[in-house]
């Protein structure tokens, strides 16, 4: 048995993904632990969970592999710094402590970390790589073309190549400072979000707009060729040589400031939104365009932060040239960990792979599972709970209390490896409620009221509700699709700006987004049986067989991990119901003592 370890760490969001004779058996990210956002620190604590799930200790890793090469990224750092100095030398200090500190020394940190661990066979790969990787090794394809976009690695930030088999190849890049992935997230800085975290604000802002900039766009900040590669325009994008990402010249040129974070949302800022959507989605169409006609695939494989733009990708789907897409459901840097532990497998050990029907990445559900043992601390605690013996009959009582309008949070197997809940981190609602959107994001996220909602829908119904072919699946939420014509309503009166979220566009309307579109999860008895079946009851008692479900946390937390983060959760929230393994805890019959006590925490995490 060969047991490799990939990590992912120090930059953003730090993860560990473990893999058993090419076999993925587990990942997680540290955020889910640590309960602190994006968590960059040496992932400790997912590596001990990781290790716990498939019963191993550190001593049996026969290789790490980080998805990096510090070295080469330092590189870049110091050429960027040389080619503007003197200009950017406070952000060239602001960087160096920790590269001095410890991602110059990776080596010696990492084997610091992993304490018991003797083996000297430590292997660094470029982040693209690692990206091309995770894309590809897991995919259900034999052969494939490949992209990644991205911020920024070691000097890319945008890869396609070929993979076929056991091997991957990377042909053409583009390099920084031009990104797509900085693009995108210079303008979420300018509509007043966080970078690296509001990008999903951004993307769903843009059907609130008209893409009236995006000419001016195209005009004075890139230049987009014929083969998707494009050139940035640096003067308006001052990230090499300050810690900002927009300045003064970028408003001038628009014709407005920066929003204030906080502040109310504009309607420039809905028009920008959905003017660099506009010009992004022109992008990867046109990128995807080069690569098929390059490689000649009929298949793609994409990952890379820009490859979680699910409405970038929908529309590559509808209009692109590829026959099927696969994205890898954590494309981020956490998923850099699974690529690096499959560069390893498959690479430099040079095993065979064999595809698998549906995919390698076993319906991302790679993280621990909450031990009955969890929830009798909660009990013990004062917590009150039924416990159902028969998992058919908590299924019935949840699908009333979702009909009668309640809000349930759900947990049950193992946790998700990647930014979305799938069914087993979730909280779930009725998506024909009208007000459902709104209570769910104000009441019980705590986030702005225009974020859309997934509806998760039962695959054998999915083509039904959604402008899908029968034979189209989304298990991971990372596509759109629009609402069928028979299903939809035209929205009645002319509201302004953000309140036209109230309008109804289809008989389920929580889901539906201003432009009738959704960012579908089909749920399959294959990807995610316990969620299936609880669906299906769903379907059984109203004829409808999609539900809300959106991620178990409330803004400015990372999704729930264990029995206690959730439960502490759900009293801080307006949720009417939790549902932790057989376990169901109701809201009213919680003591008033501790709704207050373990209620209060919410008031004190950081907003993004």
């Amino acid at each position: 048995m060969t047991l490799v370890l990939g990590i992912s760490a120090f930059f953003h969001d730090s993860a560990v993904a473990l893999l058993r004779d090419g076999q993925v058996v587990a990942a997680a990210s540290e955020e889910r632990f640590s309960r602190r956002k994006h968590d960059a620190r040496f992932p400790k604590l997912a590596l001990r969970a990781c290790l716990d799930k498939i019963g191993a200790q550190i001593e049996d890793i026969d290789y790490v592999a980080y998805y990096e090469k510090p070295l080469l990224k330092f590189d870049r750092l110091l050429e960027t710094y040389l080619a503007f100095a003197p200009r950017g030398y406070r952000s060239f200090a602001h960087a160096m402590p920790p590269w001095l500190h410890t991602k110059l020394r990776l080596p010696h940190v990492i084997r610091q970390n992993m304490q018991g661990w003797r083996r000297r066979r430590l292997i660094f790969c470029e982040h693209h790589e690692a990206h091309a990787a995770s894309a590809f090794f897991p995919s259900p394809f034999d052969e494939a073309a490949v992209l990644t976009i991205d911020g920024v690695g070691e000097w890319a930030t945008t890869t396609w190549g070929v993979g076929c088999g056991n091997r991957l190849e990377l042909r053409q890049e583009v390099r920084f400072p031009h990104s797509l992935g900085l693009f995108y997230s210079a303008f979420t800085y300018f509509c007043g979000f966080r970078v690296n975290s509001g990008e999903y604000k951004l993307m769903g802002l843009a059907p609130y707009g008209r893409p009236v900039y995006a000419d001016l766009i195209r005009d004075h900040l890139i230049d987009i060729h014929e083969d998707g590669s494009f050139h940035l325009h640096l003067e308006y994008f001052p990230y090499c040589t300050s810690l900002r990402m927009t300045g003064k010249k970028l408003e001038r040129l628009l014709g407005c400031r920066r929003r204030v974070p906080e502040t109310p949302i504009r309607q420039v800022d809905m028009d920008l939104a959905a003017s660099v959507q506009s010009v992004t989605e022109e992008i990867v169409l046109k990128l995807a365009q080069h690569v098929h006609r390059q490689t000649g695939q009929a298949h793609l494989c994409m990952a890379g932060g820009v490859a979680l733009n699910c409405v970038a990708n929908g529309r590559l789907l509808r209009e692109g040239p590829f026959r099927r897409i696969w994205v890898q459901p954590a494309a981020g840097d956490a998923g850099g960990a699974v690529g690096a532990a499959w560069l390893v497998w498959h690479q430099l050990l040079q095993q065979r792979r064999c595809p698998l029907s549906q995919d390698g990445q076993s319906g991302s559900l790679l993280g621990p599972e909450v031990q009955d043992h969890e929830i009798a601390l909660l009990l013990r605690r004062g917590a009150k709970a039924t416990c159902f013996a028969e998992p058919a009959e908590l299924d019935r009582i949840v699908a009333v209390l979702l009909d009668r309008q309640a809000v349930v949070g759900w947990v049950q197997g193992a946790m998700e490896f990647g930014p979305r809940a799938l069914g087993n981190r979730s909280i779930l609602g009725d998506p024909r409620h009208p007000e459902m959107q709104s209570k769910m994001n104000l009441k019980i996220k705590f986030r702005e009221s225009f974020r859309p909602f997934a509806p998760a829908v039962l695959q054998e119904h999915a083509s039904e509700y959604f402008d899908m072919r029968d034979d189209d699946e989304s298990p991971y939420m990372l596509f759109t699709f629009y609402v069928r014509e028979g299903h939809r309503c035209a929205p009645a009166g002319d509201l302004p700006g953000l309140e036209r979220v109230k309008q109804v566009r289809s008989d389920i309307p929580a889901v539906t987004h201003l432009d009738y579109s959704a960012r579908v999860q089909t749920v399959s008895p294959t990807h995610h049986p316990r969620f299936y079946r609880l669906l299906d009851a769903f379907y059984q008692r109203t004829g409808c067989p999609v539900l809300i479900n959106t991620s178990f946390n409330v803004r400015g937390e990372p999704i729930v991990c264990t029995a206690e983060d959730a439960y502490r959760c759900f009293l801080a929230t307006d949720m009417d119901a939790l549902v932790i393994n057989n376990y169901l805890f109701l809201k009213e019959d919680q003591p008033a003592e501790l709704v207050r006590r373990e209620g209060a925490y919410v008031k004190n995490l950081e907003l993004d």
